[in-house]
């Protein structure tokens, strides 16, 4: 299937201003030719250009549709294969027209994923590279963009291939030392040497490991609670941070019965903003179980927006959700600073144990600011931009640098306890192996099959 010419629409559905059927293999050019009229050949053109003209059905020579052809010729394409991207107009029936007589002329639908698939295979990405291919598709924010941009580019490639350079080298002056004994010029591979280089790997695994929380972070997006009594600003706050009236607002308490979800950009990172019931205790049936579910997702959250009325003085329920959120990541805001304040915010700081404390009137847009950098400063150094660092952001990515961690450690171990060098290599193969893992010079095919399978079809 591999050297079968594919071919699929890889712009959304829907209708828009253009369309663009893909095709990439060795056919690509002779189908494009065969469906195409225009002023000139498309064999005789150059490559990396785009031509005007005319897709006709060849049997019956009818126009099906107005476009433009790009010819772009093997090696230097995506897929480093022949590739014809015909440019249609933007609706569902004619794109979908173009592709079936593609079809029609030998084409075989793309699975998803599978001409970033073919551009891994060909040797032109590595399979980190090609995971944030998708990574950059998802990005919700512009930080996550720029990470997954310079994993696009190989930045977290070059540093995987340094570490199993420096493991292999370690590896090969084992192997010296075991087969030449008598060779003068070999390295003495003494068990101190082992030691301090795989050590060294080790340090470097750690720094990379450093940013897995914020990678995640930027990858996923920070699952975020609103929480409080009712009537106290949390729908206010979810409108305030979207803003957009997603959620009613109403001076009755209990207003939202169940949980709204929006994704928001807050200074870079990514917000799955839940807006959740009032927490309290009621007889009505209906808001009881919207109060359960936001007790649920209060458990779930990885960042809370604690939100009390300043206005009034704290409660017991107040007291309790303070309880509830110990020892959690959390934002504490003291809305409602335009009416009179009552509330005793000693008692409020003291509560919140170091977290922020911020001072809002939401009905007046204050405070927001001042919100927003709280929760950025609180996962993210301000002092680093994510284009300087190369965050780990996959999971697949962190797993496996973890169990080469525990490898090296092993070899570490290991060698303390004065076991045989060839034994200690063992070890230390182990876990360049499992760095290959990462960018895929030693991967099962089942899981290539499985990553690719994720990403949409036409890329």
């Amino acid at each position: 299937m591999e050297g079968d010419t594919i071919a699929a629409i890889s712009t959304p559905s829907g209708e828009g201003a253009i369309a663009i059927v893909r095709i990439s293999g060795m056919e690509a050019a002779a189908i494009a030719e065969k469906l195409y009229r225009g002023k000139v050949s498309l064999s005789s053109v150059d490559s990396h250009t785009i031509h005007y003209g005319n897709v006709v059905n060849p049997e019956t020579e009818e126009i099906v549709e107005e476009v433009m052809v790009s010819v772009l010729r093997a090696p230097k394409t995506f897929t480093r294969e022949d590739i014809m991207e015909i440019n249609c107009h933007g609706g569902i029936v004619s794109v979908n027209k173009v592709l079936d007589l593609v079809l029609s002329q030998g084409a075989r639908l793309a699975e998803p994923g599978e001409f970033t698939k073919r551009a891994f295979l060909n040797g032109r990405i590595d399979l980190s590279q090609a995971e944030a291919v998708m990574d950059l598709i998802r990005a919700k924010t512009d930080r996550a963009m720029n990470v997954a941009m310079k994993q696009v580019e190989g930045r977290l490639a070059g540093r995987i291939r340094s570490l199993r350079q420096q493991l292999l080298e370690t590896v090969a002056n084992v192997e010296v030392n075991i087969d030449y004994p008598e060779y003068d010029d070999a390295e003495t591979m003494t068990l101190d040497t082992l030691t301090g280089r795989a050590a060294a790997v080790r340090d470097e695994i750690d720094n990379l490991l450093t940013t897995a929380q914020q990678g995640k972070i930027l990858r996923e997006g920070l699952s975020t609670a609103i929480i409080g009594r009712p009537n106290v600003g949390k729908s206010s706050l979810m409108n305030s941070l979207v803003h957009e009236n997603k959620a009613i607002v109403t001076e009755v308490p209990g207003t939202t019965r169940d949980m709204l979800e929006e994704y928001v950009n807050v200074r870079g990172v990514p917000l799955k903003l839940i807006d959740t019931a009032g927490i309290r205790e009621t007889e009505d049936i209906v808001e009881k179980i919207g109060v359960e579910r936001s007790r649920q997702a209060l458990n779930e959250a990885e960042l809370i927006l604690l939100v009390v009325n300043s206005s009034e003085v704290l409660t017991k329920e107040d007291e309790a959700l303070f309880e509830a959120i110990r020892g959690m990541n959390a934002v504490i805001i003291l809305n409602k600073t335009d009416l009179p304040r009552n509330i005793d915010e000693a008692r409020i700081r003291e509560l919140a144990d170091g977290r922020p404390v911020i001072t809002a009137s939401l009905l007046q847009d204050e405070g927001i600011d001042e919100l927003e950098t709280s929760i950025s400063t609180l996962f993210f150094d301000e002092g680093v931009e994510a284009a300087d660092l190369s965050y780990l952001s996959n999971a697949r990515h962190i797993g496996l640098l973890n169990q080469a961690k525990q490898s090296i450690n092993d070899a570490v171990e290991a060698a303390e306890m004065e076991v045989p060098v060839d034994m200690i290599q063992i070890d230390i193969t182990r876990a360049w192996e499992q760095l290959g893992e990462i960018i895929g010079e030693n991967v099962h095919e089942s899981l290539i099959d499985q990553l690719f399978s994720q990403f949409c079809l036409g890329k």
